[in-house]
């Protein structure tokens, strides 16, 4: 039953430098280049509002402070190397960046607000003289759909727009995932997860050790203190900080997110280290949290209205108690209490701010936690919480996704006028 959850966390927990949305600008960009086969004259940008909310606010990386997408597809051109994917600017040099801004200063770039595509959408169309080409990304931050070069189709691939993995994911629900984190052989993820543990770590110990963005880390742990509760916030905030304002160090992302590959990771192994458990434990924990929060995402959708650090708390919360060798019932309960809590917090955008709700909402998390060992729960018929967790999920899951649609748009409306 569980076979295919391995490769649904190879698949989703994956390294990416910065942020996934201009990431993904830069690669359809990078991709089109070598598809031109030649520089090209003129670069034009189609993207959705929520791409466009999502890159307006946030540090391309590599740049030290360079914003846009503008930004994003231009570098993605003159450094860019598509074979990298996620970690398409890992080779850029400073010679790339004054290049990209000689050009954004030129006009080089056109960017397009298209309505009425998937939420994660982006056309990037390159010309010169007597070619053009251009790349289409739909519904995964790497996931093209189709390519073009000179008017012919290279590439189409209708089927991806539907679903971006081939892998079943209808077997996810909390009780499965639950078995399968006690049973699973963790050598069979041992690697990808240890990469999670590295990379993530790295990041958020860089967080606190320079400045970035808002130092939302760094403030938890000067004004509230070394507590394990405040650590665990304050290092999966400071990894974000570092990650929204242009830090070049990749983290593993979970749903396409490294915010959410921050926040479903960080508090656990933070939580590993105080409770002294061994390298299993921890695996264990992370697994099911990871788990947890792609189910999640499974019915949220990649981008929209509702922030992605509320569903990845669910599952650090979740880790955090089986680190604490807990139920399933509490475990169940700790993400109860968590949604029923937090899931009202809206995604304005990548951006300094992400850090604070990450902490908001692992906080929530471990409040849950709490309250769930003290033998209270949020109750059925309160707010969106129903009988069963698999129910509260989905209708939690249907606000954010179908509910906040209208939200959404008055969101990207504000941000862009």
């Amino acid at each position: 039953m569980f076979e295919n959850f391995i490769d649904i966390l190879k698949e989703e927990l994956v390294p990416a430098l910065g942020c996934t949305e201009p990431i993904a600008i830069a690669y359809a960009a990078a991709k089109a280049r070598e598809v031109l086969g030649e520089f090209p004259e003129k670069i034009t940008v189609e993207c959705s509002g929520n791409i466009i909310k999502n890159v307006k606010g946030v540090t391309v990386p590599t740049t030290n402070n360079l914003k846009g997408i503008d930004i994003s597809a231009i570098l993605g051109v003159v450094g860019g190397n598509a074979s990298k994917k996620l970690e398409v600017l890992s080779e850029v040099k400073d010679e790339h960046i004054e290049k990209t801004k000689e050009l954004a200063e030129s006009g080089i770039c056109e960017v397009k607000h298209i309505k009425n595509v998937e939420n994660l959408y982006i056309n990037v169309i390159l010309k010169a003289k007597e070619h053009d080409a251009s790349v289409t990304i739909s519904n995964g931050h790497t996931n093209i759909v189709k390519i073009m070069k000179d008017g012919m189709i290279i590439l189409e691939n209708n089927d991806s727009v539907v679903q971006e993995s081939k892998i079943d994911k209808s077997n996810l629900n909390i009780k499965n995932i639950y078995e399968f984190a006690e049973t699973v052989d963790v050598n069979l993820l041992k690697d990808v997860l240890d990469k999670q543990i590295e990379y993530n770590t790295r990041i958020a110990e860089e967080g606190l050790k320079n400045k970035y963005g808002a130092n939302v880390g760094e403030s938890l742990l000067k004004y509230y203190g070394s507590d394990v509760k405040v650590l665990a916030k304050a290092y999966a905030a400071a990894g974000s900080d570092a990650r929204m304002s242009g830090c070049t160090l990749p983290v593993v992302i979970n749903s396409g997110s490294g915010n959410q590959g921050i926040t479903v990771s960080i508090p656990i192994i933070v939580y590993a280290q105080h409770l002294n458990v061994g390298m299993e434990k921890l695996y264990r924990a992370l697994t099911l949290s990871n788990l947890i929060a792609i189910h999640q995402k499974k019915g949220l959708g990649k981008l929209s209205a509702y922030c992605g650090a509320v569903s990845a708390a669910c599952g650090a919360g979740a880790g955090i108690a089986y680190l604490h060798g807990e139920s399933f019932e509490i475990i169940t309960r700790t993400i109860t209490n968590t949604i029923a809590n937090v899931s009202g917090i809206v995604c304005d955008g990548a951006k300094p701010s992400c850090a604070a709700k990450i902490a908001s909402s692992v906080d929530a998390a471990i409040m849950g936690y709490h309250m769930a060992i003290n033998g209270n729960t949020f109750a059925c018929g309160e707010g969106l919480v129903k009988e069963d967790i698999e129910e509260t999920i989905h209708s939690i899951c249907k606000m954010g996704k179908d509910g906040m649609k209208e939200t959404d748009i008055e969101i990207i409306n504000l941000m862009i006028s």
